[in-house]
Parts: structure tokens; C-alpha cells; sequence
């Protein structure tokens, strides 16, 4: 067990455990928070592979923290301040649109890297950059969530916290998702794919885009591309804004990459040969035993599926954002 008072107000917690399951509770004002089971979206670059888990918490106004290990395991704590601390960078503007690389773009509200306050300097060791991206023709689309708290006061925060601990902490040099979706329906650009504005891509083969690849499935990573909503929905669904963008990127994203989102995928990966077959928008749990995207959520992907469909359907026939909104998410 690690219990420590902080000398700063927190507003995420990252903790890496190594044993059979991990626990915490964190201290605020009002006092101690009842403990919780952590559990988290794993992943990480392809051939890095780590026991145990990792889990990054949403919470404000912590002071103090206690974590406990199964079996006397190893913990690793971060303290994290991306509101008014030191892992704090001054954002830019929202957008109205994500651009693609084929000089369309998604409609919604959408924050670059530096809009949601990226400090570029992490992805860099001794002035060299220490995961330079690839790009490779991609197959499938993979559907996360974060497992963190839902109702989240500040989700750019939470973003610039995920980016710290996964370019940092798990020393992966860079966010390890491509897109991420807050409760208010905003996509963040992840991963960084080069200065021109466009994110995930860069470059053709074929006629098609490249993707970067990044940190989201480990072993299935080259050719995958991550769309990662802010939140847990282990036992709520997504709120309808959040649904609404999902849908929205996902079939961007398919349309520009020629997938079809209800078909399957005979993914190879071109860097370690890894193989699975798997829906072409798939869930993390169907590439590893996780509970990602939620209990709650992932027996809806097949409606996901069925309505980025009927948007690429209509796409030549109605302006962007005509597409109704799904009854079924709710808070």
C-alpha cells in the first residue's frame, strides 16, 4: 500500500501497477473518496509489453491519495496539474471542422494539438524526437474509451494529462490515441502526423492516405486507427454529442480510407506480421481482454456501424452535419 499527501492540488492521477488488480482512493477538501477499482484502456506501441495495468484518474482538488496493490505488486504514481500547474500550456481556438486530406472536412467542433495546449517539447529526448511517426495504408478503425470519469470538468485538461502520461510516464514519447471525443462532442487531434494541419495523415499509396501509426492496440497498431471517447461507459452510454462526433469521424475517417464500416478486416500487421480478423470498426476488447470501450457501450457498435454507413450514404446528397441525431445515446 502507497499513501502520500500532495503539495499541490491534483487534477489526474496516473498509476502503473504490477500484480493481479489495484486500488485507490484520493483525499480532497471534504475528505477521503470511498476506494475504487482501477481499470483502465491499455495499450502501447507495437513490441513494448508490460504486466499488470495502467490507469490514468480524473481528480480535481485531490491533496492526497492512497493506492493499494494485489499481492504486495509495484506501483508507480503520477502527480498530475494540467489546469493551473506546471504540466499546463496556453491553448489556441476551436475550429468548426476537422480537415482530410482530401480537402473535405468533419463537422464538429474540433481542437488541434495546439488548441487543446499540446507542449510539443515532451515528444522529444535531447533535442531529438523520440518516436518520429510512420505512415502506413490503413486497414481498420478501433473504438476506445479512457475509463475515466465521465462529467468531466475539463476534458482539454484530461487530454494534456493522457498526452503527459503516455509520452512521459510510459516513456511511449507521444499520445498513444489518434482522436479523441469529449462529452460535448469536440475532437482533439492525437497522435502528431507533421505540421500541415491535417491530422492522422500524411502522404498517398494507391490513391489513398497513410496513417501514423500510433499506441492504442499494442502488437496491432501499424494501419489501425484510434477513435477514443473521454469517459467510462462501463455502465452509461456515451452522451448523444459524443455519439453524434463519433459517428461523424469514424465515417470520415472510413470514407477517405475506402473501408467499409460494416464489413471485416483480415488485418496483417506490416511491421510484425501480427494477424486477426476483426470488424473493420472494431472495439479495443475485440484485439485484447480489456473492458474497453465499457460494458455499457460496446454492444451498441453494431448501431455505430449501421449509422456511419447510412452517412457515407447520404454524404453525396446532403450538406455536412444533415445527419439526424441517434436516439439511442443518452446520459
Amino acid at each position: 500500500m502507497r499513501v502520500a499527501e500532495v503539495g499541490f492540488p491534483l487534477t489526474h492521477l496516473g498509476v502503473r501497477w504490477r500484480g493481479n488488480g489495484a486500488w485507490v482512493r484520493v483525499r480532497t477538501a471534504g475528505g477521503w473518496t470511498a476506494s475504487r477499482i482501477l481499470h483502465g484502456c491499455g495499450g502501447g506501441p507495437d513490441g513494448s509489453a508490460e504486466p499488470g495495468g495502467s490507469a490514468l484518474l480524473v481528480v480535481p482538488g485531490a491533496v492526497g491519495y492512497e493506492v493499494a496493490v494485489a499481492d504486495d505488486g509495484a506501483v508507480q504514481v503520477t502527480k498530475l496539474n494540467t489546469v493551473d500547474g506546471p504540466t499546463m500550456t496556453a491553448a489556441g481556438a476551436v475550429a468548426n471542422g476537422m480537415p482530410l486530406p482530401d480537402g473535405t472536412s468533419c463537422d464538429f467542433p474540433y481542437l488541434s494539438r495546439a488548441a487543446w495546449g499540446a507542449d510539443e517539447s515532451l515528444r522529444f529526448r535531447g533535442g531529438t524526437e523520440y518516436w518520429p511517426p510512420e505512415f502506413y495504408p490503413v486497414q481498420t478503425l478501433t473504438v476506445h474509451h479512457t475509463a475515466g470519469a465521465n462529467d468531466d470538468p475539463d476534458p482539454a485538461a484530461t487530454v494534456r494529462a493522457i498526452y503527459y502520461y503516455q509520452a512521459v510516464t510510459q516513456d511511449w514519447g507521444d499520445i498513444g490515441y489518434h482522436l479523441l471525443v469529449d462529452e460535448a462532442g469536440r475532437v482533439y487531434e492525437g497522435r502528431w502526423s507533421g505540421p500541415d494541419g491535417v491530422p492522422v495523415f500524411d502522404g498517398t499509396a494507391n490513391g489513398r492516405p497513410l496513417g501514423v501509426t500510433a499506441a492504442h492496440v499494442g502488437g496491432f497498431n501499424t494501419g489501425n486507427l484510434s477513435v477514443c471517447l473521454l469517459g467510462d461507459f462501463t455502465s452509461r452510454l456515451p452522451t448523444t454529442a459524443a455519439w453524434t462526433s463519433t459517428v461523424r469521424v469514424l465515417a470520415g475517417l472510413a470514407r477517405v480510407c475506402g473501408l467499409d464500416p460494416l464489413g471485416t478486416t483480415d488485418y496483417v500487421n506490416p511491421v510484425n506480421s501480427a494477424t486477426k480478423t476483426v470488424r473493420t470498426i472494431s472495439g479495443h476488447r475485440d484485439w485484447a481482454a480489456t473492458q474497453c470501450p465499457g460494458n455499457t457501450f460496446y454492444p451498441h457498435l453494431p448501431t455505430v456501424r449501421e449509422q456511419v454507413a447510412s452517412l457515407l450514404a447520404v454524404v453525396p446528397r446532403k450538406p455536412p452535419g444533415s445527419t439526424p441525431r441517434p436516439p439511442v445515446p443518452r446520459r
